[in-house]
């Protein structure tokens, strides 16, 4: 793995989204991931932002990556999916320059199975 400073943000997830959920118009998946972004803003300004994802909404023309930004405050950003030119996963070192929404969306099913899985088993030993 490549250690960049998106590798400092793997650290435990805390009050993400478990459940898919509907949001009006928005369909939202949980997503659980540590990504650095090259971004380009609604400015145009190409920007490398360091996030812990939380949750991917698909709404009526828009897909938004929901986390919290480390390097501006802290704070919960929405990314829209079509402005992110590359992202690399801070666990794996994994790099997407292309497809990138069928990337995430692939990450959200896996681990969506892995968590019923883990409730299955869960349930199973109570």
């Amino acid at each position: 793995m490549v250690i960049t400073l998106a590798t400092s943000l793997l650290r435990p997830t805390r009050n993400a989204p478990v459940e898919e959920r509907i949001e009006g118009n928005w369909h939202v998946y949980p997503l659980e991931a540590a990504l650095e972004l090259d971004y380009v803003d609604q400015a145009g300004n190409a920007t490398r932002r360091w996030v812990l994802a939380r949750e991917l909404k698909v709404g009526p023309g828009k897909m938004l990556l929901g986390g919290i930004d480390i390097l501006l405050d802290e704070g919960y950003r929405g990314f829209r999916v079509d402005r992110i030119q590359r992202l690399e996963d801070a666990e794996t070192g994994l790099t997407v320059e292309h497809n990138i929404l069928d990337w995430l969306m692939k990450l959200a099913e896996r681990q969506a199975k892995a968590r019923k899985k883990h409730l299955a088993r869960m349930q199973a030993g109570a």
